[in-house]
Parts: C-alpha cells; structure tokens; sequence
C-alpha cells in the first residue's frame, strides 16, 4: 500500500469521523451535508480502490462484476436509509438522476474534454450498442408500471405486484447479461489490450479494506440521508432536485471522474464502458434490488411509478447516449450538446 492510499484511508476515517460528531453536536444544516457529501465521496473512493484490488486478482472479467455488486454500495445504502426516512421521491429522483448524471452529463463532458485534447475519438461500437440496447429494454420495462398507474388500467389496483415482477425480470436480464460478458462473445466483446495491473495491497489488508468501508459506508450514508432534510430546508431545494442532481452526483462521484480522465487519456473505449455501465447497473440492478428491499424495510415502499417529467428525462438520456454510441465515434460537439441537455433537464426540475 502506497502513501497515496494510506492518506487517501487516513483522510476518508477523519471527514467520517468528524461527520458522525457533527451530526449529534447540532452544526449548520448545510455545513453538515457538505461534510457529509464529502466523507459519501472518500468512503466510496475507498470501495472503488479496494474493489480494483480484488479485482487484479481475478482478471478482467470477475473485476467487472466485483464492480457491479460494491461499486454502486454507498449510493444503495443511501437510497436504504432515505427509504426508511419515507424520502420516497428524492429515492426515484436519484436513481433516475444516476442514469440521466451518467448517461447525458458524465458522457457529454468525457466526449467534449476527451474531444478537445484528443480530437475525433472512435471506440468498438458493438459493446455500447448492447449496453444501448439493454438500457431502451430496461427503460420500456420501467416504463409499464407508470403507464398502468397514469392511464388507470386494471392492473393499477395491482401495481406493487407488478413492481415485483418488472424488478426481477430486470435482475435475471442483468444476470444473463453478466453470463454473457463473462465469456466473451468476441463478436461483441473484442479483445483490447488491457493494462497488466498487478495488486499493490495484500489480500487481507484489501479484505480488511474492503469490510471496513462498507461498514463505514452504511453510517456514512445514514448520516448523509439525516442531513439531506435540514439542508434541502435551508437552501429551498425541493425533493426532486435534491434527489435528481445532488444525491445523483455524490453518489456517483468517482465512476464519474474515472470514466472523464479515461476519455482524456484517449481511453474511449474504456470510458464509454465505465460511463455506460455504470448506467445500467443503476436501470437492471440497483432500482429493481431496492424496489424489493423496500417490502422488508417497513418504511416506504419503492415502485417504478414516475412522474410524467421523470420518465420523459429518462427516456431522453436513454435514446440520446443511444444515438450517440452507435457510429463508435465522438466530437467535441456532441459532448457540449450532451451537456446543454443536461442543464435544460435540470433546470426544469428546479421549481419542484
């Protein structure tokens, strides 16, 4: 272990630490989310390096999926607690927020920084196109249960049930499509070059590591989520927003550096894998686990119901980053223009 990581673990524990105290001593609302939002980010910086740890040691393959099942870790005990808190509305937000950060926002600026230092970029566009393609899938899925709330059909009176069975459609498709990935139809998933990265950290240290920020994660999050009303009172943001743009952003805050200095380092294949899946892991696993959580939680109950304007943004962060990817090439432009959507959609949710 490196000085880099010792310090990068020496701060996470301080800014956890002092964010556990502030939340008991009665601090400014805002101070107590910006450290709050602050220790989210190092615990999950922390998640991220032990996971490429562990992950050096299996190959490629089994680091992909190390990374589906704890990399999205801070952001599901976020959404737990926020669940338990009755914060049913910033929980859609956020998850949608994820797809729509990801999708629009962190590949706009990837393609545009990547654009301007590297100019015209090209990827395989197979890999995307499936990852596309699944997402449209996941999105049409998602969709029904709002459909069936809004336009009053029979199946209306029965809509957890139907959130039951949309959620684990989506979980077996997201395990077909890990079985798939795994072995590498190469008509697909072409063979690149990947850069031999051996582990720096020994295996119970990174067990240890690991174990820890996940503890660490589930107190930071509950912090984190007890911070989220006082401040969203004291800044006048409603829960929509806070869920859409906040909570999305801090939950989500590494993945998203990684995948920008990946296209900067004119790594676009990469970047779009990271960028991309990142989205999907939030559409076939982390939305459908946490519809079915909810049932055991005893607080509110998740459902894939969105408001008309959710899924709308949705849709147009799923059609976009579709169009986009399908040539396996990016300008610059495409990236500002990705941005500027961004703005737009939030700029709509801002008033609630």
């Amino acid at each position: 272990m490196n000085k880099k990581d010792i310090v990068l673990i020496i701060g996470a524990v301080l800014v956890a630490a002092a964010t556990g105290v502030a939340t008991y001593t009665g601090i400014n609302a805002v101070l107590l989310f910006a450290v709050a939002a602050a220790a989210l980010v190092l615990v999950a910086m922390i998640v991220g390096k032990a996971t490429e740890q562990l992950g050096s040691r299996m190959g490629p393959a089994a680091t992909g999926v190390l990374q589906s099942a704890l990399g999205n870790l801070p952001e599901l005990f976020v959404c737990i607690f926020a669940l338990k808190a009755g914060l049913v509305t910033v929980v859609k937000a956020a998850l949608v927020g994820s797809i729509l950060g990801n999708s629009v926002l962190v590949f706009g600026m990837a393609i545009f920084f990547g654009g301007i230092k590297n100019g015209r970029q090209y990827f395989h566009s197979e890999p995307p196109k499936m990852n596309a393609i699944l997402m449209i899938l996941a999105f049409a899925a998602m969709a029904v249960p709002t459909l069936t709330f809004y336009l009053h059909t029979p199946a209306e009176s029965h809509i957890n049930t139907l959130d039951l069975i949309v959620a684990i459609v989506l979980l077996v498709v997201f395990g077909a499509f890990l079985s798939f990935s795994i072995k590498g139809d190469k008509s697909v998933v072409p063979s690149e070059e990947t850069e031999p990265h051996s582990a720096s950290w020994s295996m119970p240290v990174t067990l240890g590591v690991l174990a820890g920020a996940g503890v660490a994660a589930a107190f930071v999050s509950d912090w984190f989520v007890k911070a989220l009303n006082p401040a969203m009172e004291s800044l006048g943001i409603n829960e929509v927003f806070a869920g859409l743009i906040v909570v999305a952003i801090a939950g989500n805050a590494i993945e998203n550096l990684v995948g920008i200095q990946l296209a900067i380092k004119n790594k676009a294949d990469y970047a779009v894998s990271v960028i991309l899946n990142s989205s999907l892991q939030v559409a076939l696993v982390l939305y459908p686990l946490l519809i079915i959580i909810s049932f055991f939680l005893g607080g509110a109950v998740l459902s894939f119901v969105l408001s008309p304007l959710l899924l709308a943004s949705l849709a147009l962060s799923v059609l976009v980053s579709a169009f986009i990817v399908f040539d396996g090439e990016s300008i610059w432009l495409e990236g500002v223009a990705l941005i500027g959507l961004y703005i737009i959609i939030a700029a709509a949710f801002w008033w609630g």
